[in-house]
């Protein structure tokens, strides 16, 4: 009997020795699940008021806000070009013509098929009233009537047909004339009298009188930071006193392939009359317009469709992302327009490691 109670005490010991050891590898597993993020390493800049950069000036010259190149709807001889470059023209003014004689005669063969169609429907029309008031007295048969019925439908439509000929051969007869479809100034022709001429092809260009744009090439750098409003300050470039301002209208999306400038058109405010096509002026952007805050483009960090940076506390030593709106970016340097304030502690290196509330160690800090 003392066997078996040492035996069963035996027994009551290992299981509470294996409770123990399991318990105890629970708490292990359970302190392992709950364990923070690692702490990281980063490299951080803070972010500065943004340097001014210096006044840029480039070299360009006026052209009209809007230009209309005028040219036939179809083709022919040039006969006349009233107008030449220079010339101030009115709205509706006839500025060239076509030789029309082909279209003419294709009009008058128009009219001459116009009248027979209308013959025919006479003689179908009295047809029908002769018929009708036979077989009103059952003179004539069912068929007859239905025949001259018949034959006057076909006649309307020989009509309908020829009327819509006669219009058609009207508005090509029109279209051998060329007519300004607003006032402006010819500044340049693309063919002279007694040319064959395509239809599409240029005959007048006109500037209209509303509006004169500015137009500079600059480099791609300046394109980048300059802002969609910038303020633009224009001079003539043989009397600086007589100036005008603008803002920026349009930047060409694609660089000219020799000079890799954009192109940049300013639409002036209210510039004085010395500003005529093609004058040779200055333009001045302050630097102030061209500023914005410039960041190295390893601190970029993207979650979907949003960029962004990992911003550290400074009090508790963790990070959070804060979205920005970049301007322009390039492989060292990304120059962000919204998001970033003075102070701002942003991380540069090991940005891709980092997730949100997760504490960093600093590894040095610059100034940017």
């Amino acid at each position: 009997m003392s066997g078996a109670r040492k035996a069963g005490a035996a027994r009551s010991l290992r299981a509470a020795v294996l409770a123990t050891v399991a318990l105890a590898a629970a708490g292990c597993n359970r302190e392992d699940a709950e364990a923070p993020p690692p702490v990281r390493i980063v490299r951080t800049i803070t972010v500065e008021a943004p340097r001014q950069a210096a006044d840029v000036s480039f070299a360009g010259h006026i052209e009209a806000q809007d230009q209309v190149s005028l040219s036939f709807r179809i083709g022919g001889r040039l006969a006349e070009r009233s107008v030449g470059v220079g010339a101030t023209v009115r709205e509706g003014e006839i500025v060239a013509r076509l030789d029309p004689e082909n279209e003419l005669n294709e009009l008058r063969s128009a009219r001459a098929a116009l009248t027979a169609a209308q013959g025919l429907l006479r003689r179908g029309e009295n047809q029908f009233q002769r018929q009708s008031h036979l077989l009103e007295r059952n003179v004539t048969s069912r068929a007859d009537f239905e025949a001259a019925e018949q034959g006057r439908t076909a006649a309307q439509a020989q009509v309908d047909a020829a009327q819509a000929r006669v219009r058609s051969s009207e508005d090509i007869v029109g279209f051998t004339t060329l007519k300004a479809d607003g006032p402006g100034v010819v500044t340049r022709v693309g063919a002279e009298p007694a040319e064959v001429v395509a239809a599409g092809r240029m005959i007048v260009q006109i500037a209209k009188r509303d509006g004169r744009d500015a137009v500079f090439e600059v480099p791609a750098e300046m394109v980048r930071a300059l802002s969609a409003d910038a303020r633009v300050s224009v001079s003539l470039s043989s009397d600086a006193g007589v100036t005008a301002s603008g803002r920026v209208r349009e930047v060409a999306p694609q660089a000219d392939p020799v000079t890799r400038t954009f192109r940049v058109r300013v639409g002036l405010t209210d510039p004085p009359p010395s500003f005529r096509l093609g004058t040779t002026v200055s333009g001045a952007i302050r630097g102030s317009e061209a500023s914005a805050i410039a960041i190295p483009s390893t601190a970029l960090t993207r979650r979907g469709q949003d960029t962004g940076v990992w911003l550290v506390d400074p009090q508790n030593l963790t990070v959070s992302l804060r979205k920005l709106e970049v301007l322009g970016t390039d492989p060292a340097t990304t120059l962000v327009g919204k998001g970033l304030a003075l102070g701002d502690i942003i991380v540069t290196a090991g940005a891709s490691l980092l997730q949100d509330g997760q504490r960093v160690r600093l590894t040095g800090t610059e100034s940017r």
